[in-house]
């Protein structure tokens, strides 16, 4: 069949609205018509050519929801007509990553990922509650699920705990409903953009830091802003970089508590670049952990959290700030780059 991408041509390149072939589904692969798709930081990080798994051209996208038209052989978790959200990190529940039940990085078609289009076998869709908006539960398709569960599924934020987030993105904000979900007490936001503060604060963030107006290195700032009562050694007991910044990583490990500190790196960092910490920040107690997805396993995680959008748990609506025609998604990427969105999302 035929139909339209946004095809990114080029590293760097603007995408192009391009006629492409779309074969129907095979074997245990789900036909699906999207009906809304955010545009991900993650997008640009593939289009500047940064990505070492990205491919040219690519089709572009992993943040989208829409309806199942055809099925293939075999597939029994999903039908025509059903809502779903597709997952860049499937669950299969049947390989050792799954069965292990320590991570979700599932590894069942992990030899066709990375290939420049996104996975096609039903156990990469999240079956979703009818009623959602598409245009809002896109964004759950990455943004709002790596934020909210890297706090409650990878670092386990604890009722009364406080955090750092550095970067007050699309991911920062919503680690930071996250944290508000958790019961923590201080939540300090940390972004060069002094736009981010009431973004932050409508979310649940408590203090706001930009690195650029305080005096010195903002590490010493952000542990002395944590002391508190007979605690006087300071340092956050979570922290969480959402930048992609290996500096900010850095910074990050730094800022959390001596003993039990621990600090999660969500942020993408380019091809090739490395961190690296003196061994003595982790001698005395730190943990340095990452996150892919936030821990979220998709097809168990994925509709439990659209179905605490629908309760009025969480929020979104104030998060998708443009909503644009297919035409118009690289003005999606202008507004990303200047700063004037929190997510875009393309309507079809």
């Amino acid at each position: 069949m035929k139909t339209r991408a946004a095809v990114a041509v080029a590293a760097g390149k603007p995408l192009e609205i391009l006629e492409v072939d779309l074969d129907g589904p095979r074997e245990g692969e789900v036909l699906v018509e999207i009906k809304a798709t955010g545009i991900c930081h993650t997008d640009e990080f593939t289009l500047s050519g940064a990505d070492p798994e990205g491919l040219f051209p690519a089709i572009l996208g992993h943040e989208g929801a829409g309806v199942v038209v055809d099925v293939g052989k075999g597939v029994t978790s999903v039908k025509k007509g059903d809502h779903v959200i597709p997952l860049y990190t499937p669950e299969c529940r049947q390989c050792p990553s799954c069965l292990s039940r320590k991570t979700n990085l599932c590894t069942a078609i992990r030899a066709t990922q990375g290939q420049g289009l996104m996975p096609d076998p039903e156990i990469a869709l999240a079956k979703v509650n009818p009623d959602a908006p598409f245009d809002k539960i896109c964004y759950i398709g990455c943004g709002v699920t790596t934020g909210i569960r890297a706090v409650i599924n990878t670092a386990k934020v604890e009722q009364g705990a406080n955090a750092v987030v550095f970067g007050l993105g699309g991911i920062g904000l919503n680690v930071i409903q996250g944290l508000k979900l958790a019961g923590a007490d201080m939540i300090i936001g940390v972004d060069q953009n002094n736009d981010k503060k009431p973004w932050g604060e409508k979310f649940g963030m408590t203090h706001f830091v930009n690195p650029k107006e305080i005096d010195g290195d903002v590490v010493p700032h952000l542990v002395n802003m944590t002391k508190r009562g007979a605690d006087q050694i300071g340092g956050a007991d979570y922290t969480f970089d959402c930048t992609g910044s290996t500096k900010v990583m850095c910074q990050a490990l730094e800022a959390s508590h001596r003993g039990w500190g621990k600090s999660v790196v969500i942020g993408v960092a380019g091809a090739g670049q490395e961190i690296s910490t003196r061994p003595f920040q982790l001698v005395t107690g730190r943990t340095w952990m990452g996150t892919a997805f936030g821990g979220a396993r998709g097809r168990t995680d994925v509709p439990k959290i659209v179905d605490w959008y629908m309760d009025g748990k969480i929020q979104i609506d104030p998060m998708i700030t443009h909503t644009l025609k297919l035409e118009d998604i690289n003005k999606g990427f202008d507004l990303m780059h200047e700063g004037k969105s929190i997510r875009s999302v393309v309507v079809y």
